[in-house]
């Protein structure tokens, strides 16, 4: 039943009155927490945050997204399995929120002591950033929600490469201000996704510079791809920017181990799909990033951010 014209215009009076002072409040608390955090022991702080969200978390309405969306791409789990999943899921965001304080020196990975390092890369990893390093050109480098997924940011900077990051700005202008200063310390140059992010990492990418971005979400103007057997949207900007720049592809992906350590990784390059023409595929060359992205995502289900409405 539709609300009478009178209440709507009343919610909508009362949402613009009520808005700015929430925004407000929930900003200034948001930037209060964020810097209280980083007094605290990352690794208790992470332990306590992630006990919280893990309790929390199954009384909100994220919650029934994330079953519906394990049931949906795992049929063959059991209800019990779906649950300790789906557990992680909130223990491993509360984590991220704890360790988004510490970004700035979170990456610690120092290659002639990396046993004492909260930073594991493979040789192969090791090599391939090389490799990045010096051919002298530009590359498209996606990540995804896993584990946490503002360390892929850190790779780049870490290993001497020239980095631009895709990122979506927060809503409180006062937590994006906060969030600013942690990222750019050490994440290369920020890149918001305004109406002119497409033509800046254009730029970017011409002057040899590596632009990273998550590219997991539902996109509703996106190109369909398939996601763990079910059609979904993917926004297209990785691929229209390689049709228009020729450049190579890679996935980074950060694995959260025992510890709280994490181990980096950098994918073999992702080949474009191609037209009779030639041309590069829109569609195809998103269908290939996704499945990178869906076998991440196999290997560590209870690390993937399951919470968020992936098909619809």
């Amino acid at each position: 039943m539709i609300p009478p014209r009178p209440i709507l215009r009343i919610r909508a009076i009362l949402r613009d009155v009520f808005k700015p002072l929430w925004d407000g409040f929930s900003g200034r608390f948001a930037v209060a927490l964020l810097k209280a955090t980083r007094h605290f022991d990352p690794q208790g702080t992470s332990e306590f945050f992630a006990s919280i969200t893990r309790k929390i978390g199954p009384y909100l309405p994220e919650h029934r997204i994330g079953r519906a969306n394990l049931v949906a791409a795992f049929p063959e789990k059991t209800p019990e399995e779906i649950n300790i999943i789906l557990s992680e899921v909130w223990a491993n965001l509360g984590r991220v929120a704890a360790e988004f304080a510490h970004l700035d020196h979170i990456w610690d990975y120092d290659p002639t002591c990396p046993q004492n390092s909260h930073i594991e890369l493979t040789q192969d990893t090791i090599d391939k950033f090389a490799v990045l390093r010096e051919d002298g050109k530009g590359a498209l480098v996606f990540a995804s929600h896993l584990a946490n997924w503002e360390l892929p940011a850190l790779a780049g900077p870490a290993h001497g490469l020239d980095c631009a990051i895709l990122f979506r700005r927060p809503n409180v202008a006062a937590v994006d201000r906060a969030v600013q200063d942690i990222r750019r310390v050490n994440m290369g140059k920020m890149i918001a996704t305004t109406p002119d992010a497409p033509y800046k990492l254009a730029q970017a990418l011409n002057k040899g510079v590596h632009v990273g971005m998550l590219v997991d979400q539902y996109f509703h103007r996106g190109v369909d791809v398939t996601f763990f057997g079910r059609t979904t949207k993917a926004n297209p900007l990785l691929a229209r920017l390689v049709r228009q720049i020729d450049c190579p592809i890679y996935g980074v992906r950060v694995v959260r181990l025992p510890g709280h350590r994490f181990r980096a990784e950098l994918s073999d390059e992702v080949k474009p799909a191609r037209d009779a023409n030639g041309k590069i595929d829109i569609q195809g060359t998103m269908q290939a990033v996704t499945s990178v992205i869906e076998g991440w995502v196999r290997e560590h289900p209870e690390q993937w951010l399951w919470l968020h409405r992936r098909w619809r």
